[in-house]
């Protein structure tokens, strides 16, 4: 499971059998994943799900996911266009 980048206590990867389109998991915490939303990346930012992250917590992950669109671009291609 490629991660990204961490911030704030928050893990922002990829699953390694993810399918397009291009999106992201943003993960709470460490061991067992309890905390967790999904962001579609492309065409635009836009979450599809949420378990457990609290308002705050998403809107602090979608600007940090918007702010760093062509480092999570280029790493998704990296990983899965092998």
């Amino acid at each position: 499971m490629p991660v990204v980048f961490v911030f704030f206590g928050m893990r922002y990867m990829f699953f390694s059998n993810d399918h397009q389109p291009i999106h992201i998991h943003v993960i709470k915490g460490k061991g067992k994943i309890k905390e967790n939303a999904k962001f579609q990346v492309l065409p635009e930012v836009k979450l599809l799900e949420n378990n457990g992250l609290q308002p705050n917590e998403l809107k602090m992950a979608e600007m940090v996911i918007e702010e760093n669109i062509d480092v999570i671009t280029e790493s998704w291609n990296k990983f899965f266009e092998k």
